[in-house]
């Protein structure tokens, strides 16, 4: 928190797309900013605060948000190119538990997958399959997708070390300043949205596994001469078992300073930073599952899925064209992750 202030005050070096690291001064200066000057009270709430972790920890709240609105679209794709099930989302089954969160979710998967208001071909093919259920990744989306009520208590936290009390005129020193709400916090949000990918790695498994999808193995054709989505999913896998050391939670930390006055601290600070790199590694994952979920529905042309989610297909194929051999996958999974980033994904398929 201290550097951003000092950069703030025109001190220390800053850094700028136009110019990179330069004086703070002259970096404020080239954008028409004149330094801050502090008052009473304002040195010490820009030293020890809880404002950074707090602004990184809303940045992560609302990509996780958009994340796990995207990831039951996803996952809904996925259900429809395995051929799964939607008894799993059945009304009943979500109001046994007072999860509204839950019953969200569930309320997305019918509404994208309800063959009745959007017809499904995929789906009438295998109405009268002997299937009884689908694996935990597929008919346990609603239980493991909310993540929307993680993290209310670290938006209205930034107290200062001393608190004034004019009516009292008296200045008492407190521990409102401390940040364990937030790493907390933010600490169960890392756990939560890495769930979201952990699954989706899962379902990425399925559907290159032609054991599992009866799709061609690793979603190409010419198995062998081409790797279609092996090397893919071994990059979702990798990002996953990153992000478990990343969920280790910080608050769990703490090392004595200042001649042991400051002998407990949150780590809200690392706690806010490595949430945000959780959330990019879960994207990442959930755009690989994306690319793969519209190339298995190329191998069950001409059937036709739902409308909402020919949709995301199609969106989809405005920036990568299905595979017919191997090519350079990096490109394609960027592009489909910038789709994400911008919450394309997300756009008019529903209304909850």
């Amino acid at each position: 928190l201290s550097h951003l202030a000092l950069g703030l005050s025109g001190e220390g070096k800053m850094w700028s797309p136009k110019s990179g690291w330069a004086d703070a001064k002259y970096v404020l200066e080239a954008h028409g900013l004149k330094p801050i000057t502090l008052k009473p009270k304002e040195g010490l709430a820009l030293i020890n605060g809880t404002q950074m972790i707090t602004s990184l920890g809303c940045e992560a709240v609302e990509r996780a948000g958009a994340i796990a609105r995207q990831a039951d679209i996803i996952a809904a794709l996925t259900l429809e190119v395995l051929k799964g099930t939607t008894r799993a989302f059945d009304t009943d089954i979500h109001a046994v538990r007072p999860h509204r969160g839950q019953v969200e979710v569930a309320f997305r998967f019918r509404s994208l997958l309800d063959s009745d208001h959007h017809p499904s071909e995929i789906a009438e093919s295998h109405r009268f399959c002997d299937r009884v259920q689908d694996a935990y990744t597929m008919r346990c989306c609603p239980q493991t997708s909310v993540i929307q009520t993680v993290f209310h208590s670290c938006l209205c936290l930034s107290f200062s070390l001393k608190m004034v009390f004019a009516e009292r005129a008296e200045t008492i020193s407190g521990g409102n300043f401390h940040g364990e709400y937030p790493a907390k916090a933010l600490d169960y949000l890392a756990i939560g949205v890495h769930e979201l990918a952990a699954i989706s790695e899962r379902r990425i498994e399925r559907l290159c596994n032609p054991s599992l999808s009866e799709l061609p193995a690793f979603l190409v054709t010419e198995g062998g001469l081409n790797s279609g989505f092996m090397i893919a999913h071994c990059t979702a896998a990798a990002l996953v078992s990153e992000n478990k050391a990343l969920c280790h939670p910080s608050s769990v930390d703490s090392l004595s300073t200042s001649a042991a006055t400051e002998d407990h601290v949150s780590m809200g600070g690392w706690a806010a930073r490595k949430a945000l790199r959780v959330i990019e590694h879960v994207e990442q994952v959930l755009a690989i599952e994306l690319l793969a979920a519209c190339q298995g529905i190329e191998f069950l042309r001409p059937l036709r899925t739902t409308t909402p989610l020919e949709k995301v297909y199609d969106l989809v194929r405005t920036v990568v064209r299905p595979w017919m051999k191997d090519r350079f996958m990096a490109p394609d999974i960027e592009a489909v992750h910038k789709l994400l980033v911008e919450q394309k994904a997300s756009v008019d398929f529903w209304q909850v």
